[in-house]
C-alpha cells in the first residue's frame, strides 16, 4: 500500500521503469502529480507490471499510487479497456453472475482454489492429476483473487471486495492452496494491509508442489533439460516464494539458466497492454523469447492462466514450448511427456 511518508523523492521508480525514458527530475515530476492528486503522463505509459515496487529503496510501493491514480483519473487505456471487464467482476462479486462451481473432495484434503479462472483455462487433464487427487476444487466470480483488477485499471477492489472472497472461502472449512498467485497475495499481503481477517490456513502452489514431490521422489524421473520461467506480475510481491520454484526444479531435474529478463529484471507478459499498444506488446514478447532461446532454454515455465494464454502466439513463432508449473511436475511424474517437436 502507498507510503507517502517513506517517499523520498529519489524518483528510481520511474527512472528504472523499462517502459518510459524519464530522468530524475521528469520522474520526480510525475510522482509529484500524483501525490497531488493530478493527472500524470505515467498513468498512460504504465503496463501495471509492479516492477516500480522492486525499483523503490524505501518500501513506499509506488505501483499503488500510480495504479490509484489509473483509477481515479480513468482515461489511461488500461483502464478504459478494463471497464466493461470491472463492471463485470463487480456483479459476480456480488452473486450476480458466473456462479461457483466445485468438485468435492476428501474431508480431510485441503480445498484448491482457481479463483475465478474456468477450469478449461487450465491444462487438460490438471484436475485428475495425482498432484490433487482427493483435494476439493472450487472456482468462480465470487472467489476472484481481486489483485489483478489493477491490470484493469481496478485497484480499489481489493479493499471493496476482499473480505467478502476470503470469507466465502473460509465458508468451506478447509485449508486453502491457491493455485493462481494474485489469490495468495489477497490473503498473504493485501489481507495484511487492508486488516481482513483470514481464519484459515493456506499455501502457495509453489509450496504445495515442492511438498509433493519431495514426498514422492521415487516417482520422478529427472527430465535433464533447461527452462526460462515467466514470472507473471504478482510475484513481485511475494519475491520470497521463488525460492520454492527453484526447488521444484531441482526435483524434477531442469536446470533454469542463467538470463536477461528474469527475477528482478523480469518483463511482463504483456497481457495489460496487448489490446492497448500491441507494437510494444509484441516487441517485449520477442525480447523474452529471444532471451530465453539465447540461454538454451528447451522450454518456458509459466505459472499463470493468463500468461499461458497470451503467450501462445509467441511461443509458435519462436519455437519454444510453454509448460505451465503443473505440467511440468506431471511430465517429471510420468502423467504426460515432454512437448513433441520442441527444442
Amino acid at each position: 500500500m502507498w507510503d507517502a511518508s517513506k517517499c523520498n523523492l529519489c524518483g528510481d521508480c520511474l527512472v528504472k521503469c523499462r517502459y518510459v525514458d524519464y530522468d530524475k527530475d521528469r520522474a520526480v515530476a510525475e510522482i509529484k502529480l500524483l501525490m497531488e492528486g493530478k493527472d500524470a503522463d505515467i498513468l498512460s505509459k504504465c503496463t501495471t507490471c509492479i516492477a516500480c515496487n522492486d525499483y523503490c529503496p524505501t518500501g513506499a510501493d509506488p505501483s499503488n499510487l500510480i495504479f490509484r491514480m489509473q483509477e481515479k483519473i480513468g482515461t489511461c487505456p488500461i483502464a478504459v479497456v478494463g471497464k466493461p471487464a470491472l463492471e463485470a467482476l463487480a456483479k459476480a462479486l456480488e452473486g450476480q453472475g458466473d456462479p461457483r462451481q466445485l468438485i468435492p473432495g476428501d474431508p480431510d484434503k485441503p480445498a484448491l482454489s482457481l479463483d475465478s479462472f474456468q477450469f478449461e483455462q487450465f491444462p487438460e487433464g490438471t484436475f485428475d492429476s495425482q498432484l490433487f487427487r482427493g483435494m476439493t476444487v472450487i472456482r468462480g466470480g465470487e472467489y476472484m483473487s481481486l489483485a489483478g483488477c489493477v491490470h484493469m485499471g481496478g485497484e480499489s477492489f481489493v479493499q471493496r471486495y476482499g473480505q467478502g472472497v476470503i470469507d466465502k472461502l473460509a465458508s468451506l472449512g478447509k485449508d486453502i492452496v491457491y493455485l493462481h498467485n494474485e489469490g495468495f497475495v489477497l490473503a498473504d499481503v493485501k489481507a495484511k494491509e487492508y486488516g481482513f481477517n483470514v481464519p484459515f490456513k493456506y499455501m502457495h502452489l509453489f509450496e504445495y508442489l515442492r511438498n509433493y514431490l519431495r514426498d514422492h521422489k521415487n516417482n520422478i524421473t529427472k527430465l535433464g533439460k533447461k527452462v526460462a520461467y515467466q514470472a507473471n506480475c504478482a510475484t513481485r510481491w511475494i519475491p520470497e516464494h521463488d525460492a520454492f520454484l527453484n526447488e521444484i526444479f531441482e526435483l524434477v531435474g531442469v536446470e533454469r539458466p542463467s538470463r536477461q529478463y528474469e527475477r528482478f529484471n523480469a518483463v511482463c507478459c504483456t497481457a495489460p497492454i496487448i489490446n492497448t499498444n500491441r507494437e510494444l506488446a509484441i516487441d517485449i514478447q520477442k525480447k523474452n523469447f529471444e532471451d530465453a532461446i539465447e540461454c538454451g532454454a528447451d522450454a518456458l515455465i509459466t505459472s499463470c492462466p493468463v500468461c499461458d494464454r497470451v503467450l501462445r502466439r509467441p511461443s509458435s513463432q519462436f519455437g519454444l514450448p510453454k509448460i505451465f508449473i503443473t505440467d511440468l511436475c506431471r511430465i517429471a511424474l510420468g502423467e504426460k511427456s515432454w512437448p513433441e517437436g520442441s527444442r
